[in-house]
């Protein structure tokens, strides 16, 4: 599975946005867990939020919890990550990845990386 992730850009602190992952090579999204994880710059990936395939379970690191949600539409085949009160902490390429495991939420769990996407917060 190829992912792509989008919707990254240039936003002030205290600032929103949605990333979107959908992938790029046909396959279908929907038997699989989705993740989102992050790399700041010069520093190792680290996770931000999980969602089994159905939707119903999630998972949030805790520099993401209350401030972000994830989600996904496997009608439209995309998972999203809502980002609000956006810190400049929280800049970084901001990656998606898929658990074979359908109910996987651990973060151990993920991989088949796709392109990322940067968000960078300025203050």
């Amino acid at each position: 599975v190829q992912l792509q992730a989008s919707g990254g850009g240039l936003v002030q602190t205290g600032g929103s946005l949605r990333l979107s992952c959908a992938p790029s090579s046909g396959d279908t999204l929907s038997s699989f867990a989705v993740g989102w994880f992050r790399q700041p710059p010069g520093k190792e990936r680290e996770f931000v939020a999980s969602i089994i395939w159905s939707g119903t379970r999630t998972r949030y690191a805790d520099s993401a919890k209350g401030r972000f949600v994830i989600s996904r539409d496997n009608g439209k085949n995309t998972g999203y990550l809502e980002m609000k009160s956006l810190k400049p902490e929280d800049t970084a390429v901001y990656y998606c990845g898929i658990s074979t495991n359908p109910y996987g939420l651990e973060p151990q769990e993920y991989g088949y990386w796709g392109q990322g996407t940067l968000v960078t917060v300025s203050s």
